[in-house]
């Protein structure tokens, strides 16, 4: 490995460790009569726990330590005292920050028993992301990432949000590039080794629009039909790359 890029390599590795984590814990909760302020505290005291702050919390004025969007809504829900019923399905979305780097991932977790349709789009989000991650090398093209995803899910009968995208990440929560996840093969930028961003396509049952809700945050689906997400932080190798999030309680 570089040395130009190994320091920011182990920096986002140990934050992401930090923040997969925290995701492990909150599978232990996510389930019928869960509140999602519930999971929001969980992840602020992981994070402090273990040394890392949640960078999502006073972030251009977000309240909370994490994202929690259930069911239509797409992403940037706000925790609050809502209980997760039978049948959900919430992602849940957390970055931790770690002696100045991020670690950024989400998962989308099933509530109790969920809808033959809930379980095949939550399966197809994840599997979008990873057939994505599959292919990033340095020289690969950004439409590459984009197009591998967008033919995947709308194969399976769903539609990608184009509303938002992945980012790069390091030092900075978000920064370029910004990682579409639709898109054609052999456009875009090239990647290039030492490249740290994030994968984290958001994919709807209906069709692709979304809507922001009037606290400026919270996204939905315009026909309130449901939306699934999963991400992952993923650093630029010469023949590959190394995903920073991966969860120790599952092999993701």
């Amino acid at each position: 490995m570089s040395e130009i890029y190994k320091e920011a390599f182990e920096k986002t590795r140990l934050a992401g460790e930090i923040a997969a984590s925290a995701l492990d814990e909150v599978a232990k909760i996510a389930r019928p009569g869960t509140t999602t302020a519930k999971i929001d505290k969980l992840c602020y005291e992981y994070l402090n726990d273990n040394g890392a702050y949640s960078a999502p919390l006073y972030y251009r004025g977000f309240p909370k330590s994490c994202c929690t969007s259930s069911n239509h809504i797409v992403c940037h829900g706000i925790p609050s005292d809502k209980v997760l019923k039978d049948g959900d399905i919430v992602n849940v979305d957390v970055t931790a920050l770690k002696d100045g780097w991020h670690g950024d991932t989400s998962r989308t977790f099933e509530i109790g028993e969920v809808s033959i349709k809930a379980k095949k789009l939550v399966k197809t989000t994840y599997n979008a992301m990873m057939k994505a991650i599959q292919i990033i090398k340095e020289g690969v093209h950004l439409g590459d990432i984009g197009a591998t995803i967008q033919n995947h899910v709308e194969a399976e009968g769903f539609s990608v949000v184009q509303d938002f995208c992945g980012h790069g990440i390091g030092k900075h929560f978000h920064k370029e590039p910004n990682v579409l996840h639709y898109g054609k093969k052999g456009t875009g930028e090239k990647i290039k080794a030492g490249m740290i961003f994030t994968i984290e396509p958001m994919i709807n049952l209906g069709k692709f629009e979304t809507k922001t809700l009037n606290d400026g945050w919270t996204a939905v689906t315009k026909d309130k039909s449901l939306s699934a997400q999963f991400e992952h932080t993923v650093g630029v190798t010469k023949d590959g790359c190394e995903i920073f999030t991966k969860s120790k309680e599952l092999i993701k």
